[in-house]
Order: structure tokens, then C-alpha cells, then sequence
């Protein structure tokens, strides 16, 4: 059981800070337990594992949906880190990046953690793991990890009217030493601090750190895999049979290979849609569908039947006069990235006959049934179309690269029928999806350029290229770009500007 205890709480995983969210702390001067600790939070940068440690004031980092699709539901999340170091990245951003696409409100949690000795707290945990006083360093350091985990719950709750919450859609899930933290918010709970549901993810929750299974002891979603590098496996069957015993609801997916600390990391095996099993089970709970019924009325209308979402500008549509004498009116057509350019950069469009029809979310063939009320019928002079992003990620499911460059042909196609000039975009840079870890874009950005460069090479098209401008050495978007790694800041929208400009200019010019 201690070698097991001592092996179990470190956790391979890594870290990234979204320092453009709301940080929260937790508690009202220093944290109840360890007054004493005077050491501040520290980052050790790596290039392929930073690190968060020396905790001793935890904190919420929150994470809000889109507030046109928040369901109210609200999930705590807690990075694993084996105690002493946190991987907020793996274990908690790309989670919570994935989850408020689902229009829930996310809290990651940092909880506190021990103190290191060294600026190498990785190395230093996986060394001291095999010292005899490792149980030791830990043994009063989980207690106050927990006790943060259900603060964390008590907070949100507290707070529910403010981020549009529900008080009764709490959930809290951790990974590791964090799935430590989660899966004990379901023992011995208050009704402020209690979770409605919970999901321990690879969790190191022996018998010795659980309790009494109340009655009402909340749904549990469960996640291992069966070569787990540290055999916690065992702990989640463990976990499942005694929710099965107890006849409370649970769900257990234990995978053949992952080993341990897997998180959002693609591993091209079947661990890398867990995070999928996991949105089923929260729709299956009713938790992905909205309190409110304008917000539900909302993403159903947005969802089906207008699956293309003609209505989304039919009141902006009808505003907009027939072109002026001389008006080179331009429309921008696109998904997120074209929806969020006015909204960065107003000042673009300020003035200008320049009109953004950008819909979050959207890929090539929604565009394609929308093309008419959204371009052809406001007659510009130029159409900017940056489309193919969210094919890629399958956001209305798989899709051939043939049928992506297809509809955005067709969409040319309709456009110069309507003698309206047409500027294909490249596709951004892209090497991951918050939303959809499993899949890996980096070459199928690439091979979608080349296609469309090499159309409008062939047809007089004019190709704006913000591929090679905005590319990293990793084939992404750098972090001065992106927030996200997807979606421009409005740095990133300060470099396509320019460029936008002198392809439409350039059309403008063109007889065809």
C-alpha cells in the first residue's frame, strides 16, 4: 500500500496558463491549514514540460461558454501533478477549452500542493518518489488538497447566480492526484459543498482515502487504462463496484493502453476520444442541455432545423441598401475566425462597405446553403471566403478534402455567376484543436492551401495567403497570435488586416 501510495501520486503530464481568464482565489487571506507556508506559486519553464508548484494559495481559473449557449451547468476541474506540481495544460485548459464548447462553465481548480526544494520540481518528485520519507512530505499535504476541492465546489455554488449557473449542475473531475481531490468531494459532503456529479479520471483513490457511500452520493463517470504505469486501474474498479454495490449511477471505460496521465494527450489509440465517452454521459445526465428555455430554445434553432443558420443575419440583411454608385461593397464570409474579427478589431470594418458574415462553428457546406441571403444578395464587388477550418475538425461530422475544396468551388462558382469577384483565404495555421484533441490538422491545413492556391493559380482567383505569415516552427499559430491556437487575438488580426486589403484590391483590379 506505501510503495503503491509513493508511487502513485506523480503524474507525467504538462502545463499551460491561459492568463487571459478570470483568476479567482480561493480563500480570504491564507488558506485554513497551512498559514504558515510562505512560499509563492512558481513556474518552471520547459519546452515540453512546464510546471506549476509551490501552490500555497489556490486559486479558480474560469473558463465561461459562449453565453448564447451556457446550459448552466458548471465543472471544477482539478489537474493532476502527484501533489506537488500541476498539469494545468493537459489535465486542465485543453479540458476546459473542450468543455465550455459545450456550453459549460469551467473552474480549474490549483489547488495547494507541497513545496519543492529545487527549480526542477518534475525531476525532483520522480526522484524522491523512491525515498523512504516521501510519505512524509505528502501524508498532511493530500488533506489540504482535498479540503481545496471542496471549496472549490462551495465557491461556485456561492457564486452561481453570477456566472449563470445552476446551483444544482455542479460537477467536479480530476486527473491523478487531482481525481484524489474529485472523487473524495463524493464522500462526506455538506449540501454547499456537495457535487451533483463527479469524474475521477485515472484516480489514485485507495480504501484508505474513501468513506461512507451516502445515499444520495452523486453520479460517477470513471476513465482508466488497464497498463496504467502506476496500477491505479485497480482503484477505479474498486470505485465502480462500490457505486454499483451502493446502487448509485456510475460509469466506468477502462481502456486497454493509454498508461497513465494521458489527459487531452493524442496518443492515436481509443484514450484519445475518453473525452467524448465523457460528453455523452454528461447529455445522457441531462447536463448539456439548457436551464434556461430561451438559451435551450437558442441552441436548438442554432442546431436544427436551420441547420445552416440562415437566420443568424436576417435582420442585419434587411438593413443593408442596395450598393451606392461606385460602393465596392465587400462581404466576409467565413466561421469563428471571420465571426470574431468585428468583434476584435471594429475599427477594420469601421466606415468601410465592409460587411462580416462569420458564423462560429460553421464548415463548407453549411456556408455553401447560406452563400445566397448571406453574400449574393447584399451584390458586393468582392467576397473574401475563409473557409475549411472546422471541416477539418469535423464539426458536422467526417468530411473528404475533396468535398471541402468542392463546396468552397461551388461557393466561387456562385459568386462569379453573380459577377461578384471572389478572394479564396488560406486556412489559418493550425497543429491542435481544444475542442477535439483526438485530431491532429497540421498536414490537412497544409494540403487544403495547396489545393485552393493551386485553383486560383489556374482560374485568375486571387489567393490571400495568411498561412505563411502566421506560421510557427511548429505549423501553428504562435501565442502572440492565438490564444487558442486556433483563434486570432487581435494582434493576429492586426497581421491579416493588411493582407486582406491588398487582396481585395487586387480583385477589385481583375476583369474576371
Amino acid at each position: 500500500m506505501m510503495k503503491k501510495l509513493l508511487i502513485a501520486v506523480f503524474v507525467f503530464a504538462c502545463l499551460g496558463v491561459n492568463a487571459q481568464q478570470k483568476v479567482i482565489q480561493l480563500y480570504n487571506g491564507a488558506a485554513p491549514g497551512s498559514e504558515n507556508w510562505n512560499y509563492d506559486e512558481k513556474l518552471a519553464p520547459s519546452e515540453t514540460v512546464p510546471l506549476a508548484y509551490d501552490v500555497s494559495h489556490p486559486t479558480l481559473t474560469v473558463y465561461r461558454p459562449d453565453p448564447a449557449f451556457n446550459t448552466g451547468t458548471a465543472m471544477v476541474v482539478c489537474p493532476g501533478g502527484g501533489f506537488f506540481i500541476l498539469a494545468i495544460k493537459n489535465e486542465g485548459s485543453d479540458v476546459a477549452n473542450w468543455l465550455t464548447q459545450k456550453g459549460i462553465t469551467v473552474f480549474v481548480l490549483k489547488y495547494r500542493t507541497g513545496h519543492s526544494l529545487t527549480d526542477n520540481p518534475g525531476k525532483e518528485v520522480w526522484d524522491n518518489i523512491h525515498k523512504g520519507d516521501f510519505e512524509e512530505k505528502i501524508k498532511t499535504i493530500i488533506p489540504l488538497s482535498i479540503a481545496d476541492g471542496k471549496a472549490a465546489i462551495a465557491y461556485v455554488r456561492a457564486h452561481a447566480a453570477e456566472y449563470g449557473i445552476s446551483p444544482s449542475r455542479i460537477g467536479i473531475m480530476g486527473f491523478s492526484a487531482g481525481g484524489t481531490v474529485a472523487a473524495s468531494a463524493a464522500y462526506n459532503y455538506t449540501s454547499e459543498n456537495k457535487p451533483d456529479f463527479v469524474a475521477p479520471i485515472y484516480a489514485f483513490m485507495p480504501p484508505a482515502l474513501q468513506g461512507t457511500i451516502a445515499a444520495d452520493a452523486p453520479p460517477m463517470f470513471l476513465v482508466a487504462a488497464n497498463n496504467d504505469d502506476l496500477a491505479l486501474d485497480s482503484h477505479s474498479v474498486d470505485l465502480y463496484n462500490k457505486w454499483t454495490a451502493a446502487k448509485r449511477p456510475v460509469e466506468l471505460h477502462l481502456y486497454v493502453k493509454g498508461g497513465h496521465g494521458f489527459g487531452m494527450h493524442r496518443q492515436n489509440i481509443p484514450t484519445d476520444n475518453w473525452i467524448d465517452r465523457f460528453g455523452d454521459w454528461l447529455g445522457q445526465q441531462g447536463l448539456l442541455k439548457a436551464i434556461d428555455p430561451n438559451i435551450q430554445a437558442a441552441i436548438e434553432k442554432a442546431n436544427k432545423p436551420d441547420w445552416p443558420n440562415i437566420r443568424r443575419y436576417d435582420q442585419a440583411n434587411s438593413k443593408v441598401p442596395p450598393p451606392a454608385a461606385g460602393e465596392k461593397r465587400v462581404v466576409f464570409m467565413g466561421n469563428s475566425i471571420t465571426d470574431g474579427w468585428i468583434r476584435s478589431d471594429s475599427a477594420f470594418f469601421a466606415g468601410k462597405p465592409y460587411y462580416d458574415r462569420g458564423i462560429s462553428g460553421q464548415t463548407t457546406p453549411q456556408m455553401l446553403v447560406r452563400f445566397r441571403e448571406d453574400v449574393i444578395n447584399l451584390k458586393p464587388a468582392v467576397v473574401v471566403i475563409l473557409a475549411g477550418i472546422n471541416d477539418i475538425a469535423e464539426n458536422t461530422g467526417p468530411e473528404k478534402m475533396e468535398n471541402i475544396f468542392g463546396n468552397i468551388e461551388s461557393m466561387v462558382q456562385l459568386a462569379q455567376t453573380a459577377h461578384i469577384k471572389v478572394v479564396i483565404s488560406s486556412v489559418l495555421p493550425a497543429n491542435h484543436f481544444p475542442w477535439r484533441p483526438s485530431i491532429t490538422p497540421t498536414e490537412k491545413v497544409i494540403l487544403l492551401n495547396k489545393l485552393l492556391k493551386d485553383y486560383c493559380d489556374q482560374n485568375n482567383v486571387v489567393y490571400l495567403d495568411y498561412y505563411s505569415k502566421m506560421v510557427d516552427s511548429e505549423k501553428g499559430l504562435p501565442k502572440n497570435l492565438s490564444g487558442d491556437g486556433v483563434h486570432p487575438t487581435l494582434e493576429g488580426y492586426r497581421v491579416m488586416e493588411p493582407l486582406a486589403e491588398k487582396a481585395i484590391a487586387e480583385a477589385l483590379k481583375r476583369k474576371k
